[in-house]
């Protein structure tokens, strides 16, 4: 499996050099010169790193393979990605690894489908398609997702009413306030 440890994004300066968005806990051994890094898409690369400097917590990168300006800027958003083993860890887990899991609630409830996790500040979130389509972020914590079975190709999600969109669809909230008649009631 591949897993993304930078996204490539703007242009630095008029030498090639690159701003990253750092994907990963270890950069100090992901980035270091002379290391080949596979690119997605892969027609991208191969690319060679050929010289690393951070500044502050950002860090820039220049490739051999886009030596100015013109050529940096042609690789904003390719992804930087390394093959890796799955995690070893009981409660860690890789984004590759949760995308594609069913979603569902405590009671067997089919919710829908993990396509992706979001790194916030206060806790990662994992990144649903419900069954209905909308798009919900649910914080990634055990009181919400107690259960993450990788092997069994689910996630339990137990949220708090309202969290999901299927929540205002269940008890008929969904865009109905009530409306007002003639006579003034509310119905």
């Amino acid at each position: 499996m591949q897993l993304t440890v930078a996204t490539i994004g703007r242009a630095h300066g008029l030498r090639g050099e690159i701003g990253l968005d750092v994907r990963t806990d270890a950069p100090e051994q992901r980035f270091v010169v002379g290391r080949v890094l596979q690119t997605r898409p892969q027609d991208a690369g191969p690319l060679t790193v050929e010289r690393v400097r951070r500044q502050g917590e950002r860090w820039y990168l220049t490739f051999a393979e886009a030596g100015d300006r013109t050529a940096a800027e042609g690789l904003r958003g390719v992804e930087l990605v390394v093959d890796v083993e799955a995690s070893d860890e009981d409660d860690a887990w890789y984004p590759y690894e949760l995308a594609g899991l069913r979603a569902e609630r405590p009671d067997g409830t089919h919710l829908g489908e993990v396509v992706g996790l979001e790194h916030l500040p206060a806790q990662d979130a994992l990144v649903v398609r419900e069954v209905g389509g909308a798009r919900t972020l649910v914080p990634f914590v055990r009181e919400i997702v107690p259960v993450v079975d990788v092997a069994g190709g689910r996630v339990v999600i137990d949220a708090p009413l309202g969290l999901l969109a299927a929540d205002a669809v269940a008890d008929g909230s969904e865009g109905d306030e009530g409306s007002e008649g003639a006579d003034g009631t509310v119905a």
